[in-house]
């Protein structure tokens, strides 16, 4: 299941529960609100008037006669009962202020809740995407470039230039190293393997990232002069990745390298060595004309 499905999943049950809530709250207010129903069975008051009637010394007083009312039927004594036990027919009647909500507040709190579980939802998954250790494929991890064999034919030319070829996935350029590998500053001292398929009178290869080491603009190459020319405040490297000018602080960084079982190149893209600018360089440049 992708991020994106989920993020939609859960936007959907925010708005279901949002829903489900507005309706079951709307018809709560509307019952408590209604008027109560008079309730049945209940008995007339009775007068307690007296009613004069004449005798020897004149007119004297009676008391009045409850009024006879009808015996109540079964059906009756059943809905008098009825009414005493539902708490529906026995409720207290309340105003909307004394119910603290009104239609609008109602709305306003819905719809406030609504964007702002859906504003959460996507800051979350956009947390947990970019904290996701990326262990499958993709830069931060081991990228085959290809057959060893076909990529050393590829970054020296016919007339002994150098053409890099550049990987997208793991944002790195192949390059020859054609030196010492002892005598420079990429040997076993780093800790990490930097240059191999070197030996029996073949050149090794060494994988550079990119980014400059500046401010981490994309470095392109320059066949002219042989080497990576930054455009955008004029860093140069030679084509081992080495300082020679410009605002940069150290060489261009690098990836740890492989040979796998089927002779293919493995760049470690999750392996970056840095190394300082360079006492003494260990390829000419540049060898032509500046591209910028």
């Amino acid at each position: 299941m992708t991020l994106p499905l989920i993020t939609a999943m859960i936007v959907v049950v925010l708005i279901a529960a949002a829903a489900i809530a507005a309706v079951v709250r709307q018809d709560r207010s509307r019952r408590l609100l209604s008027p109560r129903p008079p309730r049945l069975g209940a008995r007339a008051s009775v007068s307690s008037a007296s009613i004069p009637v004449p005798g020897r010394g004149g007119l004297s007083t009676l008391p009045a006669a409850a009024p006879v009312m009808p015996a109540a039927s079964g059906h009756d004594q059943h809905r008098v009962a009825l009414e005493r036990e539902d708490p529906i027919l026995t409720r207290i009647t309340i105003t909307p202020e004394e119910y603290g909500s009104t239609r609008r507040t109602f709305l306003n709190r819905s719809i406030l809740g609504l964007f702002g579980g859906a504003f959460l939802a996507n800051l979350s998954a956009a947390f947990v995407a970019f904290l996701w250790p990326k262990l499958g494929s993709g830069f931060g991890s081991r990228i085959n470039a290809g057959n060893l064999a076909e990529i050393r034919e590829r970054v020296v030319r016919s007339d002994g230039s150098i053409s890099p070829v550049f990987v997208p996935s793991a944002q790195a350029y192949v390059v020859p190293f054609v030196a010492d590998i002892e005598q420079s500053q990429f040997g076993s001292a780093t800790g990490a393997q930097l240059v191999v398929g070197a030996g029996g009178g073949e050149h090794g290869l060494m994988a550079l990232w990119q980014r400059c080491v500046h401010l981490g603009c994309r470095v392109p190459q320059c066949l002219p002069s042989q080497g990576f020319e930054c455009p955008c405040h004029g860093s140069k490297y030679n084509f081992h990745g080495e300082y020679e000018d410009g605002p940069a602080p150290r060489n261009l960084d690098r990836f740890a390298v492989e040979i796998d079982a089927a002779g293919n190149l493995i760049v470690d893209t999750g392996t970056i060595v840095e190394t300082a600018r360079a006492k003494r360089t260990t390829i000419a440049y540049p060898q032509g004309p500046s591209c910028i």
